[in-house]
């Protein structure tokens, strides 16, 4: 007993309440609830997703989603019993019971940014253990006093703690709250916030919003998946953003079928229709560009993540990273009118897919199988499934050249980019992302990109952007073929905590622009990769930042009541620009680029 009241006196700083794991048991009930997607119900410096108990605690997971998750220890102290723990996707519930002492994280390999924890402490040790060494799914270890495993544990109170989010509408300076305990960890007992503030800082003045000086084509559509509105149990906005002034031009949230988390979008070949995937659901929704009124909303499948079109025939497809069978991609009739088929591509889960320039492939990341799938619309069959690293390295999005020769995929948990040859079938190259960082010191000696996501080539073949969640980096590939630099990375810009989504759009006088959203601030970052137009993607540089929350100008369909403009994940600029879409585009938007844009590969 009076270990027990030691440890508590420890917490006891933290809450008026007692969050000590009470009878040793540590409940999370998983939602689709922003920063509270694992929630035990006590809250913890703000965080309701970590827990605190003893050897032996029982942990116990219950399903309260729209849709299926899997329970995964993504972070454990290493050679923990039991360890590593991961389950197929499902609704229903999973126990386990944790003996070493130690930190344990675990996430959904679905949803990689649902967070929770357990810190499992030995009440006859000072201070709460973290274990000696970490481990990660991958199979990584590392000492718990080196900066990765401070990175991680700063990133976890920032995704789990919507007060630690990066509020652009606010003049306050950035405070990430931490618990206020000690901890031990391989060089001894520290205090936790201590650490993580010597390290990284707080109380940070954000960058001011600015405008790119050079408007951009159309408009850009952001799905601002964490704010929540009224007229809704779930959370979740799609965001216009006006290309001539950079103001938030409507807000959709659809309270008439309870939205729930829209992940990614896309339009039709006439730029009408705007293609939402509700990612914590099973729909697909479709509705007016211009008005936000609802079209339909069609059921797909478990977790629908991202949507493309074929160029030649419109048709939809859709990514049910949720679903385990094999035929995983959703076909539907132009405007989604129906369900045309399932096409198989070998495996299940597959996340962020893309098309190329003819309408005859699809390469699909396949999250919890570790490789990529090439499919062939011409023969309906697969060309290819290629490992891209192990069982765990969570392949999580794809991007391709405009002409249809290579691809890419972003390991998630691998920290890096595989490129591959579509006609040999074969990885060309593995760009490694944490090349020039040094995990224990935290040493950058170079381009940075640690839990790489979203990473689309430019329409003109020249730069590849990818967003970066744990280092909060935007990295640019020179993609140019040919060269000396062709597929190395040639530039590291600053992004938001929990970097996230990228597309391409049109430059008002040609070139482009690339659009970086974050989950956990409401700021869209204004990407211009080629300056001065030579090429060169070396010089690419951050030309603006623009709010995603509402002014008194937007239009609504629900009230904004929390999160404003938060979440920001999938990105879709209208007009499409990218090679074999542009071709399509009705007069309109064509005659607002230039003749490159109109062509971008010649």
């Amino acid at each position: 007993m009076n270990m027990t009241i030691c440890v508590m006196g420890i917490l006891s700083s933290l809450s008026a309440g007692n969050i000590f794991a009470a009878d040793n048991e540590v409940q999370f009930s998983l939602t689709d609830n922003p920063g509270r997607w694992y929630d035990t119900g006590t809250e913890l410096a703000g965080s309701r997703s970590i827990a605190v108990a003893t050897p032996g605690v029982q942990v116990k997971f219950s399903g309260n989603s729209n849709t299926v998750h899997t329970r995964t220890s993504v972070i454990y102290p290493t050679g923990a019993a039991g360890m590593p723990f991961n389950t197929e996707p499902k609704k229903g519930g999973d126990n386990l019971t944790l003996t070493t002492p130690g930190l344990y994280v675990f996430t959904c390999s679905i949803h990689p940014y649902m967070l929770g924890a357990v810190i499992v402490d030995d009440p006859a040790t000072t201070g709460l253990d973290l274990g000696s060494s970490l481990s990660l799914i991958t199979g990584v270890s590392f000492p718990s006093s080196s900066d990765l495993a401070t990175r991680l544990l700063r990133t976890f109170f920032i995704t789990t703690n919507p007060a630690n989010w990066q509020n652009y509408a606010s003049s306050a300076p950035w405070h990430i709250a931490y618990p206020n305990v000690d901890v031990r960890v391989d060089a001894g007992v520290v205090n936790l916030p201590n650490v993580l503030n010597a390290r990284y800082g707080n109380d940070l003045a954000l960058q001011p919003l600015n405008n790119p000086a050079t408007p951009a084509v159309g408009e850009v559509w952001v799905a601002t998946q964490f704010e929540t509105t009224s007229g809704k149990t779930k959370a979740g906005t799609v965001s216009a953003i006006n290309g001539a002034d950079w103001q938030v031009r409507r807000k959709v949230a659809m309270p008439s079928i309870n939205m729930n988390n829209p992940h990614n979008m896309w339009t039709d070949k006439d730029q009408n229709v705007i293609y939402a995937a509700q990612w914590f659901d099973s729909k697909l929704t479709v509705f007016d560009r211009e008005t936000g009124e609802l079209i339909r909303n069609v059921s797909v499948g478990e977790a629908p993540a991202h949507v493309m079109t074929l160029t030649n025939n419109d048709h939809l497809h859709i990514t049910n990273s949720g679903d385990t069978r094999t035929d995983s991609v959703m076909e539907l009739a132009p405007l989604a009118t129906n369900v045309l088929r399932r096409i198989d591509i070998g495996r299940g889960n597959p996340h962020a897919h893309w098309m190329s320039h003819d309408g005859a492939t699809m390469v699909t990341p396949n999250i919890i199988t570790g490789d990529t799938t090439q499919y062939n619309f011409s023969t309906d069959t697969i060309d290819a499934i290629l490992p891209v690293g192990n069982e765990f390295s969570h392949p999580v999005a794809t991007g391709m050249l405009p002409d249809a020769s290579k691809y890419y995929v972003a390991n998630l948990l691998d920290n890096s980019i595989i490129a591959v040859d579509m006609e040999t079938h074969t990885i060309i190259k593995h760009i490694n992302l944490l090349e020039n960082y040094d995990p224990i010191s935290g040493n950058i000696s170079g381009p940075l990109g640690a839990m790489p996501i979203q990473s689309p080539v430019s329409p003109d073949g020249k730069s590849m952007v990818t967003a970066n969640m744990l280092s909060e980096t935007i990295i640019i590939t020179d993609t140019r073929p040919g060269l000396a630099t062709t597929d190395t990375v040639v530039k590291m810009l600053p992004c938001d905590p929990g970097c996230h989504g990228v597309q391409y759009g049109a430059k008002q006088g040609g070139g482009y622009y690339a659009y970086v959203a974050s989950k956990f601030s409401n700021s869209l970052l204004v990407v211009d990769p080629d300056p001065n137009a030579d090429g060169d993607p070396s010089d690419a540089r951050i030309a603006g930042r623009v709010g995603l929350f509402a002014s008194s100008a937007t239009l609504k369909d629900a009230n904004i009541t929390g999160n404003a403009g938060m979440g920001g994940q999938g990105i879709l600029p209208v007009p499409l620009v990218y090679n074999g879409w542009v071709q399509n585009l009705p007069a309109s938007w064509s005659n607002q680029l230039t003749e490159a844009q109109r062509h971008p590969i010649q």
